[in-house]
C-alpha cells in the first residue's frame, strides 16, 4: 500500500507551487484510513481554540497501524537495536501489530534506542544516520498519518521539503521563476547542524500549540529523548530530532514554520526545502535586511548560522551565484554544482574500473539506470554538462575495452575513437544525456 494510493485530497486544495508567498495550503492530503469525513471537515473549518484533542486512539487503531506497517515495509531499511528486520516482522506482522496496539492503548509502549551508523559524505567526512526499530518506525508513521494534516494545513507555499505532493523540482522551479521576475539578489543561508540542534522544549511548545492530547505528545517527547547507540557508546540526546526517524522531517518543518511566517509577513520571497533555504530579493539592501532578520530569528530560537556557508550575492554576476538542491544558479545559467558533478563522476568510476571483466552489455545495463536518473534530475541545466558527462563515460568504457583487448593505454589513445566511436556505444544501448536533452528540446 503506497501513500499515493491511500491518500485522498481534501476538496479545494490549492495548486502546488503557485507562489512562494505566505499563503497556507488550502487542503492538505490525508490518510484515508485515518481521517474521517468529520475530521476533514474540522480541519477545513477549524477546531475550537485551534487545538486538537483525543488523537491517540487514531494512532492505536488497527487500520492506522496496518497502513503504517505497509508504508514501512515498502520503504525497507535495516533492523534496529532489537535485530528485528522487515522480513522477520512480516512473518508475524498480525501478532506484532496487535501487540503494538495493546501497548499504545494501555500505555506500556516505550521507544527503543536508536542505532546510529555513519554515512560517507562527498567531502570525505560522514554524517550520522539513526535507525529506529521497525516497531518504532511503524508507530512514528502512524503518528505522522494522524498529525501531519493538522500542520500541513498551515504550512506556507514557500516550504517544499518532505511534504506530500511536493519535491525538489517544485522548489527549483520556484527559484527559477523568481530570478526571471527580477529577484536576483540572494540570501544563501545555512543553519549549522540544524537537525542535531533543534531545542526539544521549544519544539514541544510548537507541537502543543496545535495538539492537546497528552499521550500523543508523550510519544513525541519519548522519541526525541530516545537513547542513541553507536558501537559501544550509548547516550541520551538533549537537542535535535533523530536523523533517519520517520517523524523527524515533519518535526523539522514544524520548528522552522514560524520563520516562514516571519519572512512572508515582511514581504520576503523565501524558498525552503527543509533546512536548505534561499531568499530572493530585488536589491542588495533588501537582501542584507533579510539576512539580518534570519540571523536574529535563528539565534533567538536556539540555533546558529554557519559562518562560512552564508552569503549575500547578485546571482547575475560570475562568482556571486548560489547552490540549491544540487543546482547552481549563476550569471543567467543553471548549472550542476561542483559537488554534485564530482559525486556522479565518482559513482561512474566505481562501476567502470579498467579491470572490470564483465561484458559491455552488462556494464551498460549497470550504468544506464544511474545515468537516466541523474539526467532526469539535472535535465534543466546547461547542455554542455551532458556532452561532458557523456564523453567521460565513453572514455571510461574505452579504457575497459582496451584492457580487455590487452592494449596499452587508458582509453584515450590515438585511434580509440575510430575503433570504438560514439555510434558504437549508442548501438550497445548506452544512455547518452546529450541525445536525451536534444530529443526533449525538439519535442517541446
Amino acid at each position: 500500500m503506497t501513500e499515493q494510493a491511500t491518500a485522498s485530497a481534501v476538496p479545494g486544495r490549492a495548486k502546488q507551487g503557485a507562489d512562494t508567498g505566505g499563503t497556507p495550503q488550502a487542503g492538505p492530503k490525508v490518510e484515508a484510513s485515518v481521517w474521517t469525513e468529520r475530521m476533514v471537515s474540522a480541519l477545513v473549518n477549524g477546531v475550537k481554540g485551534g487545538r486538537w484533542f483525543s488523537l491517540i486512539d487514531k494512532v492505536w487503531a488497527p487500520a492506522t497501524l496496518a497502513a503504517a506497517w505497509a508504508k514501512v515495509r515498502a520503504n525497507g531499511g535495516a533492523a534496529g537495536v532489537d535485530g528485528v528486520s522487515i522480513e522477520r516482522f512480516a512473518a508475524r506482522s498480525e501478532e506484532y501489530l496487535a501487540e503494538l496496539s495493546r501497548a499504545l492503548r494501555d500505555g506500556s509502549y516505550r521507544p527503543q534506542a536508536v542505532r546510529r551508523v555513519e554515512i560517507p559524505k562527498d567531502d570525505g567526512r560522514t554524517r550520522p544516520l539513526g535507525i529506529p526499530a521497525v516497531k518504532d518506525r511503524i508507530v512514528q508513521t502512524a503518528v505522522k498519518f494522524v498529525i501531519e494534516p493538522i500542520f500541513e494545513h498551515r504550512f506556507l507555499e514557500g516550504s517544499y521539503g518532505f511534504r506530500p505532493g511536493r519535491g525538489c523540482h517544485d522548489a527549483l522551479r520556484a527559484v527559477d521563476r523568481l530570478i526571471k521576475d527580477g529577484f536576483t539578489f540572494v540570501v544563501d543561508a545555512d543553519v549549522a547542524g540544524y537537525f542535531d540542534n533543534i531545542p526539544h522544549e521549544r519544539l514541544m511548545e510548537r507541537l502543543e500549540e496545535r495538539i492537546s492530547d497528552g499521550r500523543l505528545l508523550q510519544l513525541l517527547r519519548g522519541w526525541l529523548g530516545a537513547d542513541i547507540l553507536h558501537g559501544l557508546e550509548r547516550w541520551t540526546p538533549t537537542t535535535g530530532t533523530p536523523q533517519g526517524a520517520v517523524i523527524s522531517p515533519l518535526l523539522a518543518n514544524i520548528y522552522l514554520h514560524p520563520l516562514d511566517e516571519l519572512m512572508a509577513s515582511l514581504g520576503h520571497r523565501m524558498v525552503r526545502y527543509a533546512d536548505d533555504f534561499v531568499v530572493l530579493c530585488q536589491s542588495r539592501e533588501e537582501a542584507d535586511q533579510a539576512l539580518a532578520t534570519i540571523a536574529r530569528w535563528v539565534e533567538d530560537n536556539g540555533l546558529r548560522m554557519h559562518p562560512d556557508k552564508t552569503h549575500v550575492g547578485d546571482c547575475r554576476r560570475v562568482g556571486e551565484g548560489f547552490d540549491f538542491l544540487g543546482y547552481r544558479f549563476e550569471a543567467g545559467l543553471r548549472l550542476v554544482r561542483r559537488k554534485s558533478l564530482k559525486k556522479m563522476r565518482d559513482k561512474i568510476r566505481a562501476r567502470t574500473g579498467r579491470s572490470r571483466g564483465d561484458s559491455l552489455d552488462t556494464i551498460v545495463s549497470d550504468l544506464n539506470p544511474m545515468l537516466r536518473g541523474w539526467f532526469g534530475y539535472f535535465k534543466h541545466v546547461h547542455h554542455n554538462t551532458f556532452s561532458g558527462m557523456d564523453g567521460f563515460v565513453r572514455r571510461r568504457l574505452r579504457a575497459i575495452l582496451r584492457k580487455q583487448d590487452k592494449r596499452p593505454g587508458f582509453g584515450h589513445a590515438h585511434g580509440d575513437h575510430q575503433l570504438w566511436p560514439n555510434a558504437f556505444f549508442a548501438d550497445a544501448g548506452l544512455f547518452a544525456m546529450n541525445t536525451a536533452w536534444r530529443s526533449a528540446r525538439h519535442s517541446r
